[in-house]
């Protein structure tokens, strides 16, 4: 009885050991969570949601009251209804022309296999990040009276602006749709054959419904990207040209009608809100149906009869709608005056016909890339964080609602104007937080704003990679004693790291090319590449087109090879765009 009484006691002794060692491990997961996710939270405050709140809470407060006339005032001019209808035309074309092109791309480029086709996807993943102001100058020099297609008259006009998106656009579509469907299992559809379904029909019966998700994912995100459009619309749009975002940008800048803009802002955030909520949705549910599907369907090999539409589609984007703006760019960039010539080149050096630069061209280079490689840096270890933390699986439906609340707060700042982010920069930043520096003559107020557009980039490149990674894993590392930091660390980030390879470039690249918030907060000593091509491009004068065509060459091929070194860090989970 005395031994039974003395195990007894014991085993009680270690049940108190187990209880205290799981809430010891317990209180660390959290504080480990906690932690990670209150200093993403903390930059998002200040940096985004207090200078957007700051900024149209000036358009509605009137000598210290509440005053929402701007709303009645602002809906009920003829403009701004039309304003509205060009936003969601342009949005709704150019996602309805991407995905009809981008689906037979992803099937190409991902279902089947065949020589080359990783550089293939390289090449049509690089529009994405090219800047915006470039993709505009390209598309210009094409559709100008001296371009190729100067006799359509598209130049300034709706279509124009469609083509720039698309070309933008397109391989957001391939990748996200792409992703899902070289993972779908294959045998459904192979069943619908052997019943005597023609391949359309198993197309259209089968495997679309499976696509449905990654499709509509696509699409919302698309939507969003060709609503919200400023550096390309700006460059092609014309004077009778503009958007709601042009829009908030003429009112703020222009005419500094801080009312119409913050009610242009709101309008522009339901907007933003509803293509969030049904990218979230049908994210969620593509990553269900990824965890239902086998790790890796074997790709089949391409055929030039069963999948010649696709091929020709495929093929006529690579080399229509890709490849020529950007080879006739290049070309471009040579010619001055009908003359093939090394001219435009040679006149980066200085400062454009009277004197419409304040800095030379390279100097701009210059500090555009040390103003990416910080904000990259910053946005790499913000949205790391919240990737991290976001990758987690909770069990309880609370926990789950959380996370999908804190993913899509980091989503907001691809949708919200980079004009009401900037301009709520100035207001705002004076001594932030009462720290006695001003950040409004500070250096790091551009690096900061881009970090703030390149995060959710960041986000959703890593967090795939890191919902990938079996969770048995990190069962295992903290029933061996592992501490969830270095759970983290063993685990989570040496699997992710080719996945933080690709966000790392792809961040910086977007930072390089920012135009939106970098036109407002930049000083002309210290402007960007895309500031100096928009304002040589905003200028009469043949040397000054031909130098903004010049320097968009050297803005897309440092961009570009940005991003094919980072693509080669790619993982096999990494990115949805």
């Amino acid at each position: 009885m005395a031994d039974v009484g003395q195990l007894e006691g014991k085993s009680a002794g270690l049940s108190g050991t187990t209880r205290r060692s799981a809430g010891g491990a317990a209180l660390r997961r959290t504080l480990t969570w906690g932690g990670a996710a209150a200093i993403p939270l903390f930059f998002l405050g200040v940096f985004f949601a207090w200078p957007v709140a700051a900024l149209v809470a000036r358009g509605f407060v009137a000598d210290g009251a509440l005053d929402l006339t701007g709303f009645s005032e602002v809906l009920s001019a003829p403009r701004t209804w039309r304003l509205i209808g060009i936003t969601l035309a342009q949005g709704f074309v150019g996602t309805a022309v991407s995905l009809l092109l981008g689906i037979p791309g992803a099937y190409v480029l991902y279902r089947c296999t065949f020589p080359g086709r990783m550089l293939v996807r390289g090449f049509v993943t690089m529009p994405f990040v090219l800047p915006t102001v470039v993709v505009g100058v390209a598309f210009r020099a094409l559709f100008t009276t001296s371009g190729p297609l100067g006799s359509w008259g598209l130049d300034g006009t709706f279509w124009a602006v469609v083509a720039a998106l698309v070309f933008f656009n397109y391989s957001v579509v391939v990748r996200t749709v792409g992703g899902l469907w070289e993972r779908v299992d294959p045998r459904a559809a192979q069943a619908a054959r052997t019943l005597g379904a023609s391949r359309a029909r198993a197309f259209f019966t089968v495997t679309l419904p499976q696509l449905a998700p990654a499709i509509a994912s696509a699409g919302a995100v698309v939507f969003l990207f060709c609503a919200t459009a400023f550096g390309t619309v700006m460059v092609l749009g014309g004077q009778g040209y503009g958007t709601i975002e042009t829009e908030i940008w003429m009112q703020t800048v222009q005419f500094l009608d801080l009312r119409a803009a913050a009610v242009l802002s709101v309008l522009q955030l339901v907007v933003v809100a509803l293509s969030l909520w049904v990218s979230g949705r049908a994210r969620s549910r593509q990553e269900r149906a990824l965890a239902l599907a086998p790790a890796a369907a074997n790709p089949q090999r391409l055929s030039l009869r069963a999948d010649a539409l696709a091929i020709a589609v495929t093929a006529i984007v690579a080399v229509g709608l890709i490849a020529w703006p950007l080879v006739n760019l290049l070309a471009s960039a040579f010619r001055r005056s009908g003359r093939w010539t090394l001219d435009n080149f040679r006149a980066l050096t200085g400062t454009g016909s009277g004197n419409a630069l304040s800095v030379s061209v390279y100097e701009a280079l210059y500090n555009s890339v040390v103003i990416a490689l910080y904000a990259a840096l910053m946005a790499l270890a913000i949205g790391s964080m919240v990737a991290f933390v976001v990758s987690r699986r909770p069990f309880s439906a609370a926990g789950r609602r959380t996370l999908g609340l804190l993913d899509a707060a980091f989503m907001l700042p691809l949708g919200v104007s980079a004009v009401t982010v900037g301009f709520g920069f100035l207001i705002t930043l004076d001594r932030p937080l009462g720290l006695g520096v001003d950040l409004r003559s500070s250096g790091w107020l551009v690096p900061i704003a881009q970090a703030v557009v390149a995060i959710p980039l960041v986000i959703r490149t890593v967090l795939p990679v890191l919902r990938a990674i079996d969770p048995r894993q990190r069962e295992v590392a903290a029933t061996l004693g592992a501490s969830p930091l270095r759970v983290a660390l063993t685990i989570d980030w040496a699997l992710a790291l080719r996945g933080l390879g690709l966000a790392a470039g792809m961040a910086f690249a977007v930072s390089l090319g920012e135009f939106g918030a970098t036109s407002f907060l930049s000083r002309p000593e210290t402007a960007t590449l895309p500031i100096v091509i928009f304002r040589l491009i905003s200028k009469p004068g043949a040397e000054n087109y031909g130098m903004a065509l010049a320097a968009s060459v050297i803005l897309a091929l440092v961009s570009a090879a940005i991003m094919m070194l980072a693509e080669r860090l790619r993982s096999t989970h990494a990115g949805e765009f």
